[in-house]
């Protein structure tokens, strides 16, 4: 059978063409010698020593894009403040002002771009006109210094887009994580017809790159597939990240001294999940163990990997750093579906709630 080094998902190839059944790379093909034994290379063992010691982990995510001008100017007046961050550009210049949104997007000559003249979509329907730009986050746990992680931004940002994809960007230190949204232009300068696209591997390639440029800045940094760490918690989209920052636990009141205020909305996303489960209570578990089994094929797989990542390792006589292996997937935690995981929580709540208040219940179904 032949040897697996901690990966988990499919692909066709690995690298240099060599032939492998997993995607999900934590550590890629090291070199095999003359017997066909497998030898992990210093960058392989550096990268197993950050993940079995939980080193923060690298975000790198595409938010959105504007598919016309007025929805990119919108955007670049929003992570502006309106006028009051400066935003850089791929030229070096940091403009700044509530005019400062306009004068990119009119030196980017968006304007010109085909895909922006074409129909809006109905309502309802899919809007399928091409971005005329990207939105990217780059994000460092709370903590890290923000002149860091907009050091490392600009540096990122040169590597993949500088003389081919115009650029602009600003730091946010708002909230307790830094982190830096660029925005980059679909179109290529020099290039008629050439277009960004970002797909999977494009993402794990740049969130490889961001965790070696905070490594750079002395920042220790990650970057390694989720379920490889035993997450299986899918990250919700950003709008629903705003939405449940003003949500305090699925329907509990206020804190005492601000009960005069209207209790915050719950979002029609947490909304819809919570009567589901809710339901599934109700009527039976079936509903909440659906996709548990694949995740659990996913652990499995995983952890095959990692104990042959192990194995592998004593046989360079790496016997700590193996032995800390074996400690990190014993302590992977249990795999749990989002709505196992609610209806736990729900379960905890209704043991402390208090006497006589009202509870979310399920809507009532529609009469015809």
């Amino acid at each position: 059978m032949p040897e697996r080094i901690a990966r988990a998902g499919r692909s066709s190839c690995g690298p240099a063409g060599a032939p492998r059944d997993m995607a999900l790379d934590i550590v890629s093909y090291g070199r095999r010698g003359p017997g066909g034994t497998l030898r992990l290379g210093a960058d392989q063992i550096a990268q197993i020593q950050r993940t079995v010691g939980r080193t923060p982990e690298v975000i790198v995510k595409v938010s959105g894009g504007g598919r016309d001008v007025g929805g990119v100017e919108a955007h670049l007046r929003y992570i502006g403040r309106h006028g009051k961050l400066q935003l850089e550009s791929d030229e070096g210049l940091a403009q700044q002002g509530r005019g400062a949104a306009r004068e990119i997007t009119a030196d980017w000559q968006l304007e010109l771009c085909r895909s922006q003249y074409k129909p809006k979509p109905a309502p309802g329907q899919k809007d399928m006109r091409a971005k005329l730009v990207h939105n990217i986050v780059l994000s460092m746990p709370a903590g890290t210094p923000p002149e860091k992680v907009l050091a490392a931004a600009r540096v990122f940002a040169r590597e993949n887009f500088a003389l081919q994809y115009r650029y602009a960007m600003v730091l946010h230190t708002d909230q307790p994580h830094p982190h830096v949204h660029l925005v980059v232009k679909c179109e290529h300068e020099f290039e008629p017809g050439k277009r960004l696209y970002i797909r999977k591997d494009t993402l794990r390639q740049w969130r490889e790159q961001f965790a070696a440029l905070m490594r750079e800045q002395g920042v220790a940094a990650n970057a390694t597939p989720r379920q490889v760490r035993g997450q299986t918690r899918k990250p919700y989209r950003d709008a629903i990240h705003h939405r449940l920052r003003a949500l305090r636990e699925f329907g509990q009141l206020p804190p005492a001294g601000r009960a005069r205020h209207r209790p915050p909305k719950t979002s029609s996303f947490m909304r819809a999940k919570l009567e589901s489960v809710l339901r599934a209570l109700k009527w039976g578990q079936g509903v909440l163990d659906i996709g548990q089994e694949a995740m659990r094929s996913t652990r499995r797989e995983v952890t095959v990997d990692w104990r042959a990542t192990a194995e592998a390792l004593r046989r360079q006589g790496e016997e700590n750093l193996a032995a800390h292996v074996d400690q990190f997937v014993a302590s992977l935690p249990d795999v749990q579906t989002d709505a196992q995981r609610i209806a736990g929580r729900w379960r905890e709540q209704a043991r402390h709630r208090t006497p006589g208040r009202s509870d979310i219940k399920p809507r009532a179904p529609k009469s015809r």
